[in-house]
């Protein structure tokens, strides 16, 4: 069982170094985001597989939920005029996100099935989410607010540059008499 939770954690982490990678070089905002949910299942699966599922289900809920929500959200909405959103997308786009989806899903099923009988050697370190949530929050307020209110600014200026484009346009009917 050693060998196999080597192998599933080196596959991992080659899953999230490849898929990050891609999330970072894309033109596409809408696949580099397609990329980035990749990575973070890769990262949810890592911490389940390291024996932590409270952050790993915080990485899946926060991270490839909510957060990858507001980032399409602010990509649909400060789309310029002179882009266009494409209907259709080419299926050899999505072979790549589809192959490392597909590994994740493999290693995740491998990690599952392979529990309940496996013997772990390691001493799973538990905490309960009310434990969690009051270490956090007492120790570390200050950086979790700080970050709060970081995400809330670059929403404003995302969607402020976005917006941005559309009033520097000279309006037509002023010109006109």
């Amino acid at each position: 069982m050693d060998i196999l939770y080597s192998a599933l954690f080196y596959i991992l982490g080659a899953i999230i170094l490849v898929s990050t990678v891609f999330a970072v070089t894309r033109r596409n905002q809408v696949h580099a985001v397609v990329y980035l949910i990749v990575s973070f299942f890769g990262t949810a699966l890592l911490f389940y597989l390291l024996g932590a599922p409270l952050p790993a289900a915080l990485e899946v809920i926060i991270y490839a939920g909510a957060i990858m929500v507001l980032f399409i959200f602010i990509i649909m909405t400060t789309v310029s005029a002179g882009e266009s959103v494409p209907r259709r997308l080419a299926a050899r786009r999505w072979i790549l996100p589809a192959i490392l989806g597909l590994i994740s899903l493999g290693a995740m099923s491998a990690l599952l099935l392979g529990m309940p009988v496996s013997q772990v050697k390691l001493k799973l370190a538990t905490v309960s989410p009310a434990d969690f949530g009051r270490f956090l929050f007492e120790r570390y307020w200050l950086p979790v607010e700080i970050i709060s209110f970081l995400l809330f600014v670059a929403l404003v200026g995302a969607l402020y540059l976005g917006r941005e484009e559309r009033r520097t346009q000279p309006d037509r009917q002023k010109d006109t008499p």
